[in-house]
């Protein structure tokens, strides 16, 4: 039956693409986000459906069932959009490459090396990464916790209703990541690492969307459009999730398509065949605000830090749809995006589970301990939060200033630590108290922060700051002027100031500043389209050879995040804080899963000895503990939380077989086998792992 599950999702690709055809405008960029947009809409959608029916674990009918939901929201909006044929995509794919090479061959000696460099290096990335999203298996920490937990929850319990978990996440998280991942899941053959596929083709999605996004900007430039897809590509903050099962990637995707049907309506939007609905005062396609209002919808629905893009998300609207000739045109833009948008919040975000959330808990997020821990709560005083959100907006600029990458060996963090002390320097001089202030952080400040944290959670790397910070000054101050980057400046500053003001400081959040990169690398784009900044012209030595060698380091800190990713090392590998690494492709299913939180291997080793594959097990733990890997290598294991987060100990239930507990959870008695924790890591660990014990119950 796996292979006809897997030919069942081939055949909704393809049928996926065929409807997009009859949807978008001849182009490969606008068919590619089209199709992607439609098969998560349609997955999330059937995913709701079925959850209601608990018909969640039920492959035949997610096999079936996605192809009507498809059926139904492809008509819908071939309905709204103007009548055209449908086109051929192998054909457009030949013309498209015959585009490519044409233009490539064009290239001056300069640009040719600038583009060779790029597409080389995202060549031996790419295909790496396919390798490590196929044959490794997830570790990170959130998916051990929660993510992933709660997916195999919802598939054992046939259902995604709340149900109480051990870690907060699991029933406050918004569930439609949930749907995606579940059906890839069932659709491979309960392939495990089929919970990535999401992640991974958003990633590809959010490059394309760049592309196209700056082709609309500039005008169908090629050079532009393919220097900051390719650059977008490489940026390590982007590039380390692509094999992970983090979410943000996935919000990245959903908002990249969003940005580009915005763009691409004030492009081409108000027009058809090039004439203007003049009879009407309108535009006579609105396509793409009916599918920007699609994604907004399913963007809104994925995840609540979406809230947070709001404002740069309103700015770019009103460049691209609120600003016009008169308020009439304004009005009934206004009105057609608005309506859209309502639409998709009523089918992609109310059922994912905010309104479940205020039932239980009072709160669209979640319990008030959580909001106490991550949000605007634990600053306090709204004069202490102005001052440590201030704080933390130079905090997360001198992050961004480093040479991510480069710095995972000994001789790169030397330069990185050297190049910084200017920074250092000055920080001490104006005494902003960045690691002294405590109060509003998760994890202290620190200038040069632990492998751990950098490793795993880089920011934008030398692209950054070397290149997309420069050119976002510059178009502030009027040295260069180009009105998109304009709002797109301000769109990057609010994002950047929600991300700061809106929660504590957390050296890991360099995942979250991928949405914010989405604003700042089409400043790249000024490389050739600005007559004051472009490198596409004879001359200018000095400056063609500064882009040159930013390039050249942002290609070799991209191959050093995916080659020296300890938390998914091709090879093995000794860290410069002198911890050996194995590769990841030869070391065992729960090594690799507790790569994290190495004290936990000795425990979680034993546990998947002694505990057969089939058993049923009451879990006795606390928020922190991985509970995924105590699945099986098989996924087959069947877990029950006793301990659900703040909700008491419950009884053990009488189907059990066995019981996993902490010692600070239940008081072990004779009998019990203690699985222990390896305690001469325990000073190492940014949060120790518990004494584990496992008792028979049958």
């Amino acid at each position: 039956m796996s292979i006809l599950y897997f030919l069942s999702l081939l055949l909704f690709v393809i049928y996926l693409g065929r409807i997009a055809t009859g949807i978008c405008r001849r182009s490969l960029t606008e068919w590619w986000l089209t199709t992607f947009l439609l098969g998560a809409g349609s997955v999330i959608l059937t995913g709701f459906i079925l959850s209601a029916l608990y018909q969640t674990a039920n492959a035949p009918v997610w096999a079936g069932s996605v192809f009507i939901t498809a059926t139904v929201l492809g008509t819908i909006l071939s309905r709204l959009t103007p009548h055209q044929e449908r086109f051929s995509v192998p054909l457009l794919i030949r013309e498209r490459w015959q585009t490519l090479r044409s233009w490539f061959s064009e290239l001056s000696g300069y640009s040719r090396f600038l583009f060779s460099t790029l597409f080389a290096t995202l060549t031996v990335i790419a295909v790496m990464n396919l390798l490590l999203v196929l044959f490794t298996v997830p570790n990170e920490w959130d998916s051990m916790t929660g993510h992933l937990n709660r997916v195999m929850q919802y598939i054992q319990r046939g259902t995604m209703r709340h149900f109480g978990g051990t870690n907060w996440n699991i029933d406050t998280y918004p569930k439609s990541v949930c749907t995606l991942q579940i059906y890839s899941f069932l659709m491979t053959g309960r392939f495990e690492n089929g919970f990535k596929f999401i992640h991974h083709l958003s990633y590809w999605t959010a490059i394309v969307a760049v592309f196209g996004i700056v082709q609309r900007i500039g005008q169908n430039r090629l050079s532009a459009s393919f220097f900051c897809a390719l650059a977008y590509a490489l940026l390590p903050d982007f590039l380390m999730q692509a094999i992970t099962t983090e979410t943000d990637i996935v919000l990245t995707a959903y908002l990249s398509v969003l940005l580009y049907m915005l763009f691409t309506y004030r492009v081409v939007g108000p027009r058809v065949n090039g004439l203007q609905n003049a009879k009407s005062q309108q535009p006579a396609d609105s396509r793409y605000l009916y599918l920007a209002g699609m994604a907004f919808g399913i963007a809104f629905g994925h995840k609540i830090t979406f809230a947070l893009l709001l404002p740069s998300v309103f700015v770019i609207m009103i460049y691209t749809v609120f600003l016009s000739s008169s308020w009439a045109i304004t009005f009934g833009r206004t009105w057609r995006l608005a309506v859209a948008i309502g639409v998709s919040v009523c089918l992609w975000m109310l059922p994912t589970g905010y309104l479940k959330n205020i039932e239980v808990f009072g709160h669209p997020i979640g319990p008030p301990t959580a909001l106490k821990h991550q949000s605007v709560e634990r600053a306090g005083s709204l004069p202490n939060l102005l001052e440590q959100g201030s704080r933390n907006m130079v905090r997360y600029g001198f992050d961004h200033i480093n040479l991510d990458g480069i710095r995972n060996i000994k001789t790169g963090a030397e330069l990185n630590h050297a190049m910084r002390q200017p920074l250092v320097l000055v920080e001490d001089k104006l005494h902003m108290r960045l690691d002294e202030e405590t109060d509003f952080s998760i994890q202290p400040f620190a200038f040069d922060r632990k492998f751990v944290f950098y490793n795993a959670n880089p920011y934008w790397g030398i692209f950054g700051f070397g290149l997309v910070f420069l050119l976002l000054l510059l178009v502030m101050i009027g040295y260069v002027r180009s009105t998109p980057h304009i709002f797109l400046g301000i769109a990057l500053l609010l994002h950047f100031a929600a991300l700061s003001y809106s929660a504590p400081y957390d050296p890991f959040k360099g995942r979250y500043f991928i949405e914010t990169g989405l604003f700042g690398i089409t400043f790249l784009a000024l490389l050739f389209l600005n007559p004051r900044t472009t490198v596409d012209v004879p001359g200018r030595t000095i400056w063609k050879s500064y882009v040159g060698i930013v390039t050249v380091l942002g290609c070799l800190s991209a191959l050093m995040c995916v080659f020296l990713n300890t938390r998914a090392l091709p090879l093995a590998w000794t860290a410069p804080d002198e911890i050996a690494f194995p590769s990841a492709f030869h070391s065992d299913r729960t090594r690799q899963m507790t790569i994290g939180r190495p004290d936990t291997y000795i425990p979680y080793k034993r546990f998947d000895e002694v505990v057969p594959d089939s058993a049923t097990v009451a879990l006795a733990t606390i928020n922190d503990d991985y509970e995924y890997p105590l699945y099986g290598p098989k996924l087959s294991r069947r877990l029950i939380a006793i301990n659900p987060f703040e909700q008491g100990l419950k009884p053990i239930p009488k189907n059990a077989d066995y019981l996993f507990f902490d010692k600070s959870v239940i008081k072990p008695q004779p009998g019990d086998l203690r699985l222990g924790t390896d305690t001469t890591l325990r000073a190492t660990m940014i949060v120790p792992a518990e004494d584990y014990y496992l008792r028979k119950l049958h």
